[in-house]
């Protein structure tokens, strides 16, 4: 029986980074993800925020990271886990019914952006509909977008997009915001648009977002609004089904509680990236992931013997 260090789950930019550093500390580690390696790092369309890239595309940043850790750790693509226990002594993964053992788990599952589904929003991913102001903001300088949302997160990005010369409107399906009254005092001070009793119903153009169609739920009058770009702002659903397996701790919002060196309340067991909440970046979410393993590897003697 093969038994691994560690066995990190989810290869997005978190997971990688665990495999390398976890691989060139010796530790004999194992990788998996339930779809392809890079998570959802693979859809930013450009990256001008990782250190030593003016530019990149975040699919090929992904490819870098990927072929780096692959130097040093197993990586299983398309290898879903689903269900994961603790037996005393090892944590048992399973993953397309076979079975694998380790001494200690890093949770690496990320976050899916909640998404509007409506007509069009699939379609313009990546050439108009953003889900992150500070990835895409840059790209918006001079022009129009409508942000979808009315919590703080909406607010937020509103106020980013506006500081670096965008031109936001928001869209809130309520009579009032959800938002910090903070944030809301300085969405007044900055003038910045809201729409109230409002939903988009529908995203169109050519070649990239070009309008959108908006209905007053009070009147249910539909009008159509000739703009540049739609960032989604309502919210994130972490992926932590794992998690509850082992009964890990999560926050009211479903993410998965850590301390400084990102262990969770059952020994053993890290969490890092998105899964933890917070800074959305793959740059948080990597230096999340070197922080991990380097407590397990400091910490990996003490789980062999059982202390």
């Amino acid at each position: 029986m093969i038994i691994y260090d560690t066995i990190i789950i989810g290869s997005g930019p978190a997971g990688l980074v665990s495999g390398l550093y976890g691989g060139r500390a010796g530790l004999k580690t194992l990788l998996f993800d339930k779809g392809n390696s890079g998570g959802t790092g693979n859809i930013a369309p450009l990256v001008e925020n990782f250190p030593g890239f003016d530019r990149i595309n975040g699919r090929k940043l992904m490819e870098y990271m990927d072929k780096q850790s692959r130097k040093y750790t197993t990586i299983k693509e398309y290898s879903e886990v689903t269900n994961v226990k603790y037996d005393g002594n090892y944590f048992i993964i399973t993953s397309k019914d076979e079975k694998y053992y380790s001494y200690t788990l890093l949770l690496c599952t990320g976050s899916l952006n909640k998404r509007l589904n409506v007509p069009g929003e699939g379609e313009y991913l990546g050439r108009g509909v953003s889900y992150c102001a500070m990835c895409d903001g840059s790209f918006f300088i001079d022009k129009k977008v409508v942000i979808v949302g009315g919590g703080n997160s909406a607010a937020t990005q509103a106020l980013y997009l506006n500081n670096i010369n965008v031109k936001p409107t928001i869209i809130h399906r309520r009579d009032s915001l959800r938002a910090d009254k903070k944030l809301q005092d300085e969405l007044k001070e900055e003038n910045i648009s809201i729409l109230y009793d409002s939903s988009l119903e529908k995203i169109q153009g050519g070649g990239r977002v070009e309008e959108v169609i908006v209905k007053n739920r009070k009147t249910n009058k539909q009008t159509t609004i000739k703009i540049d770009g739609v960032f989604i702002a309502i919210g994130y659903n972490p992926n932590n089904k794992l998690a509850s397996m082992l009964n890990v701790n999560c926050n009211d919002l479903g993410y998965i509680k850590v301390d400084e060196t990102m262990k969770t309340n059952v020994k053993g067991v890290y969490a890092a990236g998105d899964i933890t909440g917070g800074l959305k970046q793959i740059l948080t979410a990597a230096a999340q992931g070197a922080i991990a393993i380097n407590d397990i590897q400091e910490s990996i003697k003490m789980y062999k013997l059982g202390e």
